[in-house]
């Protein structure tokens, strides 16, 4: 009976863990939707290419806005650092910009402006990686960026990383440059450590029985002279081999540089006209139908009539399939499923008139608000949310206005 029961149980096991898949992407989802949707927001970004090999270069570039409406119980914006998501080191970093200044340190950032970015990684691992743009807020952590499958081909031994140091020496490989040296020095302080401890341990009493004689200030006789001159050298070798150390390092590479700390300065884009103006007067999540209503108040500050084309969250991007300008600025690479095929649903859906202020009903409805865990949005004190909203004129200029309020949840089927 108990060798049954012992079976069942490992079967049942066995079932589960085969049954699991490896989780090894889309962990921005487990981020609170007001740190998606009401902090950085992505737009424009691309991806050089979706397959790489082994030491080929991929390089990630695009838009980012500051949020205005930026959580007011959150952290204050305050160092930033351009960064790259992915599963591990599976690519190295090469370089990064923003509006082409170099990123090697950190930055500030404005409220409600828009910086744009450049990201170039070096594939290093081989396999199927979700890589993602991402700014490192401090003592906040990551905001990351719309993800994309690259993968990767050929074979992780094959990586190298040639580098030249400013006083002209070339390094080969930065992966294993160094790593006899450093093996080394683990290897000698490793034994000179057992060594010490070695010495204790040939000794009676040993370790406890030393601990609870001390402890019971009965430690007379513990330490002999030889112990006293077994530490004696221990202490002058240590002292000597560090002294030693640091004066041969100085010797071989004269001119360092410290780690660089400091941050540099960098000014937003410019900023655009107010072309148009959004008021949120009313917000809805519909649970049942996933779908987030919103009744907006529009006012075009414009020359020429605008529509309403694209309503962008949390990396997500709900496209007006009957605005053309919006649909042809969906680039074909970019991730599917962060593009809701159900779309933008824009009532009264025709042109706004320069000068005119009309009510707008928008639905964003897809499932993509649960598998995003965006609905969690309920569960906050505020329960707002974020977005930015894309209007196109006739010509196919785009405008960008910021909205943001509260979502009222409601259970029933409106």
């Amino acid at each position: 009976m108990k060798l049954s029961l012992r079976a069942a149980a490992l079967a049942l096991a066995t079932i589960v863990l085969g049954a699991a898949s490896a989780a090894d992407a889309h962990g921005e989802r487990n981020q609170e939707p007001f740190l998606r949707m009401r902090t950085i927001h992505w737009y424009d970004v691309t991806w050089s290419t979706d397959k790489a090999a082994v030491n080929d270069e991929v390089t990630i570039e695009g838009k980012f806005r500051v949020f205005a409406d930026w959580p007011k119980h959150l952290f204050e914006l305050a160092a930033s650092y351009l960064n790259l998501g992915t599963r591990g080191p599976v690519f190295v970093k090469v370089g990064s910009w923003i509006n082409e200044v170099p990123m090697m340190q950190s930055t500030t950032l404005e409220y409600g402006r828009d910086y744009s970015f450049r990201l170039v990684a070096k594939a290093r691992i081989p396999g199927q990686h979700h890589v993602h743009p991402m700014i490192n807020i401090e003592d906040a952590g990551p905001l990351l960026g719309p993800g994309k499958f690259v993968d990767v081909s050929g074979s992780a031994s094959d990586f190298v990383y040639p580098m030249k140091t400013l006083d002209g020496i070339a390094i080969p490989n930065l992966e294993t440059w160094g790593v006899a040296n450093v093996t080394r020095w683990h290897i000698y302080w490793t034994v000179l450590a057992f060594l010490w401890i070695g010495w204790w341990l040939r000794r009676r009493p040993v370790l406890i029985p030393r601990f609870r004689a001390v402890a019971a200030e009965r430690d007379e006789g513990l330490i002999s002279p030889a112990d006293r001159a077994v530490a004696a050298v221990l202490v002058v070798l240590t002292l000597g081999t560090v002294a030693w150390g640091a004066i041969a390092t100085n010797s071989k590479y004269p001119r360092t540089s410290a780690l660089q700390g400091g941050r540099v300065r960098v000014l937003p884009l410019p900023a655009a006209p107010a072309g148009v103006e959004v008021l949120a007067k009313r917000g809805v999540y519909e649970v049942p139908g996933r779908s987030l209503r919103l009744d907006l108040e529009v006012t075009n500050r414009g020359e020429r009539p605008v529509r309403l084309g694209e309503f962008t969250a949390a990396n997500l991007r709900f496209i007006a399939k009957s605005v053309s300008a919006a649909m042809d600025g969906v680039d074909p690479s970019f991730p599917r499923d962060l593009l809701p095929p159900s779309g933008l649903v824009v009532e009264p859906d025709g042109p706004i008139a320069p000068g005119e202020t009309r009510m707008v009903h928008m639905e964003a409805s897809d499932a993509a608000w649960e598998t995003e865990r965006l609905a969690a949005l309920m569960g906050n004190p505020d329960s707002s949310y974020g977005a930015l909203l894309f209007f196109f004129d006739d010509q196919g200029t785009r405008h960008i206005a910021e909205v943001s309020g509260p979502a009222i949840p409601v259970f029933t089927k409106l």
